[in-house]
């Protein structure tokens, strides 16, 4: 999910930074997930892949399914995890935008005239001037995303139960269902670490290339 959020939210923010018409609806329409709990999410997409769902409504109605696509069964390991990912990147995308957004305003704009001055086309622009300018606030956006992704879980319980394992729902089964505090606390121990390794690994990652150049 992460690479394709950090994408999503560099193309909306460049759209911002256009500045096209109705530009504060499309801020708002971008950052609402960021108001909405990680169950709100997932039951509100639950009723979008539910085999009663609005989405197999319409390939009903269009004729694409006599019966619908069963997105959420425990049979179907491929659609419950895009149903997943489509979900988690709808309600996080716009924890990146907001924070990539902060990051591109403070992106010279001499920079990326004198680029045009010099005859740069736009995709040189957004590779050469752009993104440079703006790694701080990618590496920040990435790191906050990363570990939240591995802390994901109530998208994931609302949409499949326990069809669909992760690491901390396993920690929340162990722990409440289970009885086991001792397991549980291994697993989020592992957690924990996996964190920490994501972030040192960024952080080291970024230095590396800082001290090349």
């Amino acid at each position: 999910m992460v690479p394709v959020q950090l994408v999503l939210a560099v193309a909306m923010a460049l759209l911002v930074q256009a500045r096209p018409k109705f530009l504060s609806g499309h801020f708002y329409l971008w950052t609402i997930p960021l108001a909405v709990s990680e169950l709100a999410a997932g039951l509100v997409w639950l009723s979008v892949f539910d085999s009663r769902g609005y989405l197999n409504s319409l390939l009903v109605s269009w004729g694409v399914s006599d019966t619908g696509v069963q997105w959420l069964t425990y049979t179907n390991t491929g659609t419950m995890l895009l149903a997943v990912v489509i979900a988690e990147i709808w309600r996080a995308t716009s924890l990146v935008f907001v924070i990539v957004v902060a990051g591109i305003q403070m992106v010279p704009k001499d920079f990326d005239e004198a680029a045009q001055v010099f005859g740069a086309s736009a995709w040189q622009r957004l590779w050469h001037v752009t993104l440079p300018q703006l790694k701080p606030s990618l590496q920040v956006a990435l790191i906050l995303r990363t570990i939240l992704a591995l802390q994901a879980f109530a998208v994931a319980q609302a949409l499949t139960g326990r069809d669909f394992p992760l690491l901390v729902g396993e920690t929340y089964q162990w722990y409440v269902n289970l009885q086991n505090p001792a397991v549980a606390s291994a697993a989020a121990l592992v957690v924990l670490a996996l964190s920490l390794a994501t972030a040192l690994f960024y952080l080291r990652t970024m230095r590396q290339q800082e001290a090349a150049k």
